[in-house]
């Protein structure tokens, strides 16, 4: 594997991007951060003083213009995700894009034909599969290890209150494209997803139940996954106990994992069952202590680069999340069962996330 040092930049200087500067300045010199952009131009040159940074910009635009760079950190709102990675992707700049990836599964295709046609590559920043115990628990289940799973259960119960939904583009559907389902909870469904493989079919339900914005504050699901595993999710913005968890029921132990907004490898425990207590000292001893977070993610998409391949979590990884997410909303929204592949294109929920409208949209909070 030949290993060069990428240039690096990162667009949208909002707190996110921190943690995107922390990742560049950790990867031990595999790569630079040579330029930053913003709308608000005087938080782009902050941000650059803080990083020191070269250079600062006012777009996107601009940054390619004067800056010859390998890679594009896409740190912006949601609702300018895709026309900033198509740019990216017509100068044949690989762009990393902070989740949702696109507002709906069409923008999505657009963008996947996009990179078929660059010489570049998109990939969705999702990097709660990367820590040691995710990739601990999907080597294992690989190998037939744990046996078949068999049940899993994915809550992301988070509190977000009025004050976070003052900022302009939350809490809609043009600006963001969803709710805790789209933007929150989308952490921990991916690394379900990413464990168990492809899912069947989804029943969900949708509600507003407390905040006063357009979309959902809560929603629920069951999944039902091709290997024939079941699963329930919940995704939530208004719980005063703030919790992450996932556990997985496989026929030999229980694998679980309990923390916030990001863990590390205390924070899984196994169970074994009744006769299969070697698989204690299986877990403990299949390697890695890395946390989940940017830094990890980051080497492993170096890593890919440097192999000549397409940076994790490639556009197919990606789509499979946001196919499921359209999924759920048009369960939730239309009382039926969603098949995998039944939303094509032209469907409303695969051009907008709320479809044929959120039950709710004339229903006023008091």
């Amino acid at each position: 594997m030949s290993e060069r040092k990428h240039r690096a930049a990162i667009v949208g200087t909002g707190a996110i991007a921190t943690a995107h500067a922390g990742a560049l300045a950790a990867c031990d010199g595999r790569a630079s951060l040579v330029a930053v952009a913003d709308i608000d131009l005087g938080r782009a040159r902050d941000f650059a003083g803080t990083w020191n940074v070269p250079a600062a910009h006012g777009g996107l635009t601009e940054l390619l213009r004067e800056h010859e760079v390998d890679l594009v950190h896409l740190c912006t709102p949601p609702l300018l995700h895709t026309p900033l990675a198509l740019e990216c992707l017509e100068a044949g700049v690989t762009v990393l894009v902070e989740k949702p990836a696109t507002l709906s599964l069409a923008e999505f295709d657009t963008l996947a034909e996009a990179e078929r046609r660059s010489t570049a590559h998109v990939a969705t920043v999702l990097q709660h599969r990367f820590g040691a115990g995710a990739r601990r628990l999907r080597r294992l289940t690989e190998a037939g290890a744990l046996g078949r799973p068999l049940l899993a259960t994915c809550a992301t119960r988070w509190y977000r209150d009025e004050a976070y939904y003052a900022v302009s583009w939350r809490g809609t559907w043009e600006s963001e494209g969803g709710g805790p389902t789209m933007g929150h909870g989308i952490h921990q469904f991916d690394l379900l997803l990413s464990v168990l493989g492809p899912w069947a079919e989804v029943t969900a339900v949708a509600a507003r139940r407390a905040r006063s914005v357009d979309t959902e504050d809560v929603s629920m699901a069951i999944v039902t996954f091709e290997n024939g595993a079941l699963a329930t999710v919940v995704n939530s913005v208004v719980s005063p106990r703030q919790t992450s968890a996932l556990s997985f029921d496989y026929e030999r132990a229980t694998v679980e994992v309990e923390h916030l907004y990001g863990y590390t490898d205390d924070d899984w425990t196994l169970t074994p069952a009744p006769g299969h207590e070697d698989m204690t000292s299986l877990w403990a001893g299949s390697g890695g202590t890395a946390p989940s977070g940017h830094q990890d993610w980051f080497s492993a998409v170096l890593d890919a680069l440097d192999r000549g391949e397409a940076p994790p979590v490639t556009s197919q990884d990606a789509r499979r999340t946001m196919e499921f997410i359209a999924a759920l909303y048009a369960s939730a929204f239309t009382g039926e069962r969603v098949r995998a592949g039944q939303i094509t294109a032209g469907n409303p929920f695969a051009l907008r996330m709320d479809g044929t409208g959120a039950p709710w949209q004339r229903v006023r909070i008091e």
